[in-house]
């Protein structure tokens, strides 16, 4: 049956079919020729796996993050960035990393953020006499910010898939998403001082809490958002169904840039991008099935312990293997087929459920940066016209400083814990 599976999915994978048809006709390959179960199984696990409440914020933070982006938070949370950082060496480079940490509080998707942030940034850093490769690769790097900063939908993902509390996974993802985009401003920092790119202005007290106030209704959404949860108010599907909302009275009666013409479009939208995730989440889970019917999971994690009984050396591995296989397979589809896998590894290794899927995610959004299959590099080359060969090789600088981010967060738990530990026990 592994033979079957395994040599299919690497034949379909070869061939360029969408990751979720190579999951599912790799699954009904594995019934076909290992088994005697009818391949009715597959609609049936496709059905039961999608047929889940907390998978149901997938969908509204998708609205949320569409609302907020068509209805002027974009250029509110860009001009607050600015007044903050604008002033400094690399200023534009810092406020696009900072724009989307705040953005990213907001959005809970990669590629999203990088869309909103940088069809701004990316045309006023080139103005500034930033070289137009070296802002597309800031922009895809500091646009990965988006799944681990929370709302973060992989995180939803791992939380239905491992049985882990998502408030805590939220929780979890505060610290390493300001680690991570500390490791990006740094490098950002280093490149700008050695090219010569200056800041714009003078930092102001006053126009910073001018632009606080104007972004104050965009600030606010993630304090209800993770308050409600974290008070008890709401589970993270209702906080999701809240935030559509909130989006919906902030875009038509508070900054008054969204119109009813443009729900169309942003729920087309929306309903695209969820159908692409829910797809390969049914997919996958029929293959994770298989897997472990199979005892597959415990397979893996004999073979890891016979190799060696060291928690550092199994955390360098799973993250070496997560960043290799990042290059190759979509967020989603990562942790669903591999954390099923990993869990009752990292389980023996004492190693916290929360933290390895924190690092799990931190992972995958370095694979959103990493070619030939990382989605934000090709957003960012969508919004700057450059080729992938120019931003793959400008991103490279940011892709060291990323990996450094994760082995911090690998290595000192208390990243990952310490928000966990304090507010949700």
């Amino acid at each position: 049956m592994e033979v079957i599976l395994f040599s299919s999915f690497v034949l379909l994978a070869v061939l360029g079919l969408p990751i979720a048809v190579v999951l599912g006709l790799s699954a009904a390959a594995g019934l076909v020729l290992g088994t005697d179960i009818p391949l009715t199984v597959v609609a049936q696990r496709m059905f039961t796996s999608t047929s889940s409440f907390p998978l149901m914020a997938i969908p509204f933070f998708m609205i949320a993050g569409a609302l907020m982006e068509g209805g002027g938070i974009s250029r509110r949370l860009i001009n607050l960035a600015n007044t903050l950082m604008g002033a400094t060496t690399g200023g534009l480079a810092m406020v696009a990393i900072l724009t989307c940490m705040f953005f990213a509080a907001i959005s809970g998707s990669g590629p999203a953020t990088v869309a909103a942030i940088g069809s701004i940034m990316i045309p006023a850093m080139v103005r500034a006499g930033y070289d137009l490769a070296f802002a597309a690769a800031i922009m895809a790097a500091a646009g990965s910010i988006g799944i681990i900063i929370p709302p973060s939908i992989p995180m939803v993902t791992y939380g239905v898939v491992g049985g882990v509390s998502i408030g805590s996974l939220f929780l979890g993802g505060v610290i390493p998403g300001l680690i991570y985009g500390g490791a990006l401003m740094v490098v950002a920092y280093w490149i700008a001082r050695k090219r010569g790119y200056k800041g714009t202005g003078t930092f102001s007290v006053k126009a910073l809490l001018v632009a606080t106030k104007d972004a104050f209704w965009a600030l606010l959404m993630p304090v209800i958002i993770l308050g409600g949860i974290y008070g008890g108010i709401f589970t993270p599907t209702e906080a999701a169904c809240v935030a559509v909302f909130y989006g919906l009275f902030i875009g038509f009666f508070v900054y008054r840039e969204l119109k009813f013409g443009d729900l169309k479009k942003l729920l087309v939208n929306s309903a695209v991008s969820t159908s692409i995730v829910m797809f390969i989440i049914a997919t996958a889970s029929v293959f994770g099935w298989i897997m472990a019917s199979e005892q597959i999971p415990d397979k893996v994690a004999e073979a890891f312990i016979e190799f060696s009984n060291n928690p550092i050396v199994i955390l360098l591995l799973l993250n070496v293997l997560l960043l290799v296989i990042g290059c190759f397979m979509e967020t989603n589809a990562i942790i669903i087929i591999l954390a099923p896998i990993f869990l009752p590894l990292v389980t023996q290794m004492d190693i916290d459920p929360i933290h390895f899927g924190v690092m799990m995610v931190v992972n995958t959004a370095i694979g959103q940066v990493t070619p030939p299959l990382g989605v934000n590099l090709f957003v960012a080359c969508g919004l700057s016209k450059i080729s992938i060969e120019s931003i793959s090789k400008a991103v490279l600088p940011m892709l060291l400083a990323m990996i450094v981010a994760v082995l911090i967060i690998t290595y000192v738990p208390s990243t990952v814990m310490f928000l966990p530990d304090l507010l949700m026990k």
